[in-house]
């Protein structure tokens, strides 16, 4: 499998941000890792190998990057103004640094996938969400779609704009809500056993049903925990989906 890794300076985050990316050829794959993990926390913990048929095969070119989750939502330290004015900073990273490298390598048009898991899996939403027509769709693993608990009752429209749960309900323009009405590749995926949440990615497909947006939203056994052996088995799942044909 080829892997080549590289970082740079990011004019928007004032940081060194690496990125990694694996395959030779294929649909790209924008990857979030969870929590406050950084870029190799998939290759790590075995998710890149769970996929590797589809990138051995030239049918998935995976990128994976760093998140800013230990300065914005996970820094206790942290004005909640801070975090989101962070969570803006990276959306831009994402838009104006990430997806020109992945275009440059895989076609001036192209429009990634998302994906990621937990708090990952509300990063690949929300970038997704925001960004239709830069992006194909999400796969959303286990994930929690409201940040507003995480910011002390703290409102500006930093909140607003990267909290899927509010900007959704609201939308009702024409240019990113006909896209998202067109969209082929939104997936919400969690299951029921331990740590996870369920009610959280219903909540996110009601307001997804409540704007005609298409979707499909599949919750697993009530033995399927919020840790990685599942996740190494949805991301193919569904991946293969995607790729079929």
């Amino acid at each position: 499998m080829r892997r080549d890794t590289t970082s740079w300076f990011s004019h928007n985050l004032g940081m060194d941000m690496p990125l990694v990316a694996y395959g030779h050829a294929g649909y790209p794959l924008l990857m979030f890792p969870t929590a406050a993990a950084d870029y190799l926390e998939y290759e790590r913990f075995y998710l890149i190998d769970a996929i590797k048929y589809f990138i051995e095969n030239g049918l998935i070119r995976a990128y994976s990057i760093n998140s800013v989750n230990k300065y914005s939502l996970l820094n206790r330290n942290s004005h909640p103004g801070w975090k989101v004015e962070m969570l803006t900073r990276y959306d831009r990273y994402i838009c104006d640094e990430v997806l020109p490298l992945i275009r440059n390598e895989c076609g001036g048009d192209a429009r990634p996938l998302t994906t990621g898991a937990s708090l990952g899996a509300y990063l690949a939403a929300n970038t997704y969400f925001k960004h239709s027509d830069l992006f194909r769709g999400t796969i959303a693993m286990s994930g929690s779609y409201d940040i507003y608990n995480y910011l002390e009752s703290h409102y500006d429209e930093n909140v607003y704009f990267n909290n899927p749960m509010m900007y959704l309900k609201n939308l009702n323009d024409n240019y990113h809500l006909p896209r998202l009405r067109q969209s082929d590749s939104i997936v919400i995926v969690t299951g029921q056993g331990n740590y996870e949440a369920p009610d959280r990615s219903r909540d996110l497909s009601r307001v997804l049903h409540s704007k005609g947006i298409p979707h499909l939203l599949e919750i697993w056994g009530h033995d399927v925990a919020h840790d990685w052996v599942w996740w190494r088995k949805m991301l193919p799942h569904y991946l293969g989906r995607f790729t079929q044909g």
